[in-house]
């Protein structure tokens, strides 16, 4: 006779462990090279943040991606905070934010020229480079109220958001660090039709060996005699094994939900061992409040308030959640 077993009276055997699944972050560690990261799969979430503004498909691109580098980013945050991503740039797309609010929440926009935008697709120069143009990508840690943010600049100057993102470690924080991101569509089929859904996915990994020399960069070559090539990778057979291992992967073993984390990470590292730790969950959840814009309202003036005044009324919606709010200016006279 067979026995049955619900999870709840199940009890975990060695070597056994749980699939993160997709909208979480999942950490990992291979000690045999010395590399931290973390790594995601985002499904459900992202696309409702995508859809609901119904973005062209080049700008969802890039959105996605920024939204994929911002938790991996944002869930290594150690204290309640927000990590934003914010690009500045001269491109038809000329602003991206992503902002990461401890432990959880995700939310994000784009702001884009639509006839500018029309002209490249119509021209087929959608590449990262063209939309953005040149501009700055700036990363933020903000601590809350009473503390001092810390913020990072990168040029973007025709590179694209995961080259930024390298060049960000290596000037910043002096991490050897790589990324890799992926953005696609899933279409799946279905009683009304095939329907699509946005996906994304990225895995960071960060070189940190005990002895701080072996993350030494050599140095620039020319004028000490030096003539070794110009290199920004630490020479370190760790650091370049790593470098190899991730250069294996497809773009596709990102965002396939038949692979996700686990196994991705497992394909990489098998030879040397990789601990996985629980994921993060990442929500899509914004933090507007009709009390947060009440209290903005609040500090207008009475002819800011007649200028923002509409058909009677104030109406305010959120950029990010496209959440509407409806006020009474009656209620801010002074």
């Amino acid at each position: 006779m067979l026995e049955t077993q619900t999870l709840a009276e199940h009890k975990p055997q060695l070597g056994e462990f749980g699939f993160a699944g997709d909208d979480h972050v999942v950490p990992y560690e291979v000690a045999p090279l010395d590399v931290r990261g973390r790594t995601v799969q985002l499904g459900t979430m992202l696309d409702a943040i995508l859809s609901r503004h119904n973005y062209p498909e080049p700008v969802a691109r890039l959105l996605a991606e920024a939204c994929v580098l911002t938790v991996l980013l944002g869930t290594s945050l150690k204290f309640e905070g927000k990590f934003i991503l914010q690009t500045r740039t001269d491109g038809p797309v000329d602003m991206l934010v992503a902002d990461f609010t401890t432990p959880h929440a995700l939310r994000a926009y784009a702001r884009f020229d639509a006839d500018r935008l029309q002209a490249l697709i119509a021209a087929g120069e959608t590449s990262q480079q063209a939309l953005l143009g040149n501009g700055v990508l700036a990363l933020t840690i903000d601590q809350g109220a009473h503390t001092q943010r810390y913020q990072g600049i990168v040029q973007l100057d025709g590179t694209s958001l995961e080259d930024a993102a390298r060049t960000y470690f290596r000037q910043s924080e002096q991490i050897p660090t790589d990324i890799r991101m992926s953005v696609a569509k899933l279409v799946t089929p279905g009683p009304g039709g095939a329907r699509e859904q946005w996906r994304a996915g990225g895995i960071l990994a960060q070189f940190l060996p005990q002895a701080p020399e072996r993350m030494r960069i050599p140095d620039i070559s020319g004028g000490d005699g030096d003539d070794r090539d110009v290199t920004d990778q630490p020479a370190d057979n760790s650091w370049q094994e790593l470098l190899a291992l991730l250069g294996t992967i497809e773009q596709t073993e990102l965002i396939d939900p038949t692979v996700g984390a686990e196994r991705l990470l497992y394909r990489l590292f098998h030879e040397h061992g990789v601990r996985v730790f629980r994921g993060v969950p990442v929500d899509d959840r914004c933090s507007c409040s009709r009390e947060k814009i009440r209290g903005i309202l609040e500090g207008f003036s009475a002819e800011e308030i007649k200028d923002s005044t509409e058909e009677g009324g104030i109406h305010v919606a959120c950029e990010f959640c496209s959440t509407q709010y409806d006020f009474d200016p009656a209620e801010f006279v002074k």
